[in-house]
């Protein structure tokens, strides 16, 4: 979450509902389970959450019980009571709470909060307790249980966590839930959960038919059918052809490259835990690329001393990265091992960093538009507390004014998230949100001021003085993989017909229609369509209803009066029935839809 939505929600009545339900469930369960040891337990995005260390697994019945007695601690009413103790006290309060002492340790040092976040001031201790539960907390709280609406409470599934996320610590239980105000939004919540199950990429991947994992490939890198090789060759030529109008030149790149290169970047310091293992030969280390920037400003080395007058200078690629990803972090196609970024870098002076900006603005503007993501947000990434990034304040504090200057020219509306930043500079990243309202991060602009300079990049000014680029790094889909499960997702795999990886399916009533549905598809396909045969041995409606399975934007019904008239009878996804048409008038439709992004 956003940190400036971070702060708000925190201060929100619903934050305080969430929290405290945290509390609520940890007594519950503490009473099912006497001797139970309880770890953290915070409020989250969209509910709660608290780890349990238990004498045995819980079971889905036991969420019934546990959210049971919930609903009766609510209905109590009862005061939720802070205090404030010494470190001395709260051991001796949780004596026989082994984590609870651990936590009360990292607050007497001023390493770590009641929540285990790293921290560099030494906190006050204090407590909670409502009813018969104490709990050490910093809060807030509602004012009383009864604040709370029992019947917008769930408990939602319980999963495994790591003490403190350590997989050399303790595996704990980690029971989640949901709170909402009222009734009705717990309802909406659930429906829009639901709607997420039903839309999501990694089902529909395969109900569709467009991409397979398998084991013996390895996790975390996809294989793409033929219509998912389609899809993602529709995306990257759009994107590539876009770009090119805007003045983007393509270039490549390999997939290999020495493993020094990203010691002078600094790309080895702060991401070396995501490269693949080395590869030495003949005393040289090298490593499967996992990133472009350090490559395209070899390239512009390579390509001897620049002069001011050919700047900017644009190099865009669709490459192959690869990013050893922990097993564990793995998601479908939104987190892969191998992934293809369409990624840019613009050498520039300073003076070009606005219009630069602006360029590389509108194009994501136009790519978000086609793709139906009209509602974002942008956000200024900026450097935080203990995040890795190289140490150079001046250069910052020039890429930070130069993005801010050049947002503030452009006219964007944006906010600001400390932490969010890249190892090398500030950035602008936009976040979309789908038909089901989730924010998803697709397309950045990035200024860096730093690695140029470490790695020798010049040009040679007006005053015929050498001086260091800026480079603009940028993407507007991000990678393919993730991008594609986004749209997947977002259009619930129903693409517009521009997209679609087959824009229509001919259905021959009977064997004697098939001829002419192949003419059909020749005259089809001329035209620049899409277009698949089905001949099976089925019934006309079965064949229907598998190409709306396949979410087909048209099926194309032809026996005799169609075969006759040189028509086709258009049905739709969509169950619309327009009926039969001369072949021309489809085409012209089809071209229609594909043209207005439909």
């Amino acid at each position: 979450m956003p940190e400036q939505n971070k702060e708000r929600y925190e201060d929100s009545l619903l934050y305080r509902v969430r929290h405290s339900c945290a509390h609520i469930m940890a007594q519950a369960v503490l009473e099912m389970f006497p001797d139970g040891k309880v770890a953290i337990g915070p409020a989250i995005e969209d509910g709660f959450y608290y780890d349990f260390d238990l004498p045995r697994s819980l079971t889905p019945e036991d969420l019934q019980v546990i959210e049971k007695r919930m609903r009766s601690i609510i209905q109590g009413k009862h005061p939720f009571v802070r205090s404030v103790v010494s470190a001395d006290e709260a051991r001796q309060i949780f004596k026989n709470q082994p984590y609870k002492l651990e936590l009360i340790d990292g607050l007497e040092q001023g390493g770590f909060d009641e929540d285990g976040n790293p921290i560099d001031e030494k906190p006050e201790i204090s407590l909670y307790k409502d009813d018969a539960f104490v709990d050490l907390c910093r809060g807030p709280h509602v004012e009383h249980t009864g604040q709370i609406n029992p019947q917008a409470v769930k408990l939602m599934n319980v999963a495994g966590a790591y003490w403190r996320g350590d997989e050399k610590r303790p595996m704990l239980q980690r029971i989640y839930g949901t709170a909402w105000l009222t009734p009705a939004e717990l309802e909406a919540y659930l429906w829009r959960l639901e709607e997420a199950k039903k839309r999501d990429h990694r089902r529909l991947g395969k109900e569709l038919g467009l991409f397979y994992f398998s084991e013996d490939i390895g996790p975390g890198l996809p294989l793409f059918s033929p219509k998912g090789e389609m899809l993602r060759h529709l995306m990257e030529s759009y994107v590539r052809d876009l770009q090119t109008s805007y003045g983007y030149t393509h270039v490549f790149t390999g997939h290999v490259v020495k493993e020094d290169l990203y010691r002078r970047s600094g790309h080895y310091d702060n991401y070396k835990d995501a490269m693949f293992p080395p590869m030495v030969d003949d005393n040289i280390v090298f490593r499967l690329k996992p990133m472009n920037c350090p490559s395209h400003m070899t390239l512009y080395n390579e390509m001897g001393l620049h002069s001011y007058r050919e700047l900017p200078l644009r190099f865009a690629e669709f490459a192959t990265l690869y990013r050893y990803e922990k097993t564990g972090e793995l998601n479908g196609l939104t987190r892969v091992r191998s992934l293809t970024q369409d990624d840019c870098h613009t050498f520039c002076t300073e003076d070009q960093i606005e219009s630069e900006f602006l360029r590389s603005l509108n194009l994501i503007r136009e790519v978000l538009n086609r793709y139906k993501f009209s509602d974002y947000r942008v956000r200024l990434s900026l450097r935080g507390k203990g995040g890795k990034y190289v140490e150079d304040d001046e250069k910052w504090a020039k890429a930070e004014d130069a993005l801010r200057r050049a947002m503030d020219s452009a006219g964007l509306e944006y906010f600001e998230a400390t932490g969010e930043a890249a190892f090398y500079g500030p950035k602008a990243d936009f976040l979309a949100k789908d038909v089901l309202g989730r924010d998803w991060q697709l397309s950045t602009i990035q200024v860096d001021f730093i690695q140029p300079a470490r790695l020798g990049c010049t040009y040679v000014g007006e005053d015929g003085q050498e001086h260091v680029p800026v480079v603009l790094h940028r993407a507007v889909t991000g990678t393919t993989e993730r991008f594609l499960g986004v749209i997947i997702e977002h259009f619930a795999g129903a693409f517009p017909v521009w997209l679609s990886p087959v824009q229509a399916v001919l259905i021959p009533i009977a064997d004697r229609h098939v001829a002419y549905c192949r003419k059909v598809q020749e005259e089809l396909q001329a035209a620049g369509l899409r277009v698949e045969l089905d001949e099976r041995p089925e019934r006309m409606n079965a064949k229907i209803r598998d190409a709306q399975k396949q979410k087909v934007p048209y099926m194309l019904v032809v026996g005799d009066q169609e075969q006759e008239n040189h028509q086709v009878a258009l049905r739709l996804r969509s169950g619309e029935n327009p009926g039969p048409m001369a072949l021309e008038a489809f085409i012209e439709r089809a071209r229609r839809d594909v043209a207005e992004g439909n």
